[in-house]
């Protein structure tokens, strides 16, 4: 591909093209996109990488999954200051419900197919996700970071 297009951009963890050709502009704060591990980076990638095309920027926040919550808590005034956070966790997706519950922000709940265990390839994260009882919660489908990062930066940007 980079050698018939070659501006395009290949980012082979996050497993996405891009060509853009738009003039380069001011991109909008807001967007915080937070992973519970590090096998969920690669649709935070995906996420990140709309968010920018939508003209938004796009805080991360890697593996603060609550199996090890004291980290999460380290990145607390980060996710109190965001105007919208994605949340990707695979597992058993609770992630989202915790950052939910301790910030007033709008949270995009992304579920990942990653992970080992019972997850059925995220249909475990994708209910806990829609069963989360939080208020301020969207649940966008599974590996769905380009989902995630449209919508989000469509919040970021009208609110």
């Amino acid at each position: 591909m980079k050698n018939k297009i070659h501006d395009a951009t290949f980012n082979e963890l996050g497993k996405y093209i891009i060509v853009d050709r738009r003039p380069k502009k001011k991109l909008t704060p807001g967007i915080t996109v937070v992973t519970a591990g590090t096998g969920d980076i690669p649709i935070a990638l995906e996420a990140i990488a709309t968010c920018k095309l939508m003209g938004c920027s796009a805080n991360q926040i890697t593996d603060v999954g609550v199996a090890g919550i004291h980290r999460l808590f380290n990145k607390l005034h980060e996710l109190l200051e965001s105007k919208v956070i994605i949340t990707i966790a695979g597992m058993d997706g609770v992630l989202p419900s915790v950052i939910t519950g301790l910030v007033d922000a709008p949270v995009i709940c992304v579920p990942t197919s990653v992970g080992y265990g019972a997850h059925f390839e995220g249909l475990a994260p994708l209910l806990t996700m829609l069963n989360n009882c939080s208020p301020g919660s969207a649940v966008v489908n599974i590996d769905n970071g380009f989902g995630a990062g449209y919508i989000a930066s469509i919040i970021n940007t009208k609110s």
